[in-house]
């Protein structure tokens, strides 16, 4: 599981309308990595409009803010029309870049145990380094938490 100071795990992944990002194609800025658990959801659908809101804080901060979760790319494109979303939304349908960024975990609810993703961001500097982490993330207060740790770098 990558750490601060860590080199971010490279990827390149499809996004909602279209179209790949990869991690080192943003070299040279700071990104938001947003690892949510499923498109639609009260905690996720919440979080991403937050993000979105506040997306351009984060490009005049110097920031690219991606989200990730397993939904296929067409499930994003309904969560993004429906509530408006502007931050790029990245599919993960294999959970190979969620192992290797350690959120893809064993979640107990209710006393049933499943695997899932844990909602966690990273914060990743220009150079590549992972710079903060945010784990077990209650959405509350998280994208502002985040949004001034991108100005502090």
């Amino acid at each position: 599981m990558p750490d601060v100071t860590d080199i971010a795990p490279e990827f390149t992944l499809p996004r909602d309308g279209g179209g790949e990002i990869s991690l080192s194609d943003l070299r040279g800025r700071a990104v938001v990595l947003f690892f949510y658990p499923r498109d639609d959801t009260p905690g996720c659908t919440k979080e991403s409009i937050g993000f979105s809101v506040n997306l351009q804080a984060f490009a005049d901060a110097g920031a690219q803010v991606l989200g990730i979760s397993r939904d296929t790319v067409a499930k994003h494109d309904k969560f993004v029309a429906k509530h408006g979303l502007t931050t790029p939304l990245l599919s993960d349908a294999e959970s190979d870049v969620c192992e290797r960024y350690g959120v893809w975990v064993e979640k107990n609810m209710y006393g049933k145990k499943s695997m899932g993703i844990e909602r966690t961001t990273f914060l990743i500097d220009g150079e590549g380094r992972i710079a903060q982490v945010w784990r077990k993330v209650k959405v509350d207060g998280h994208v502002d938490a985040v949004l001034d740790a991108v100005r502090a770098l």
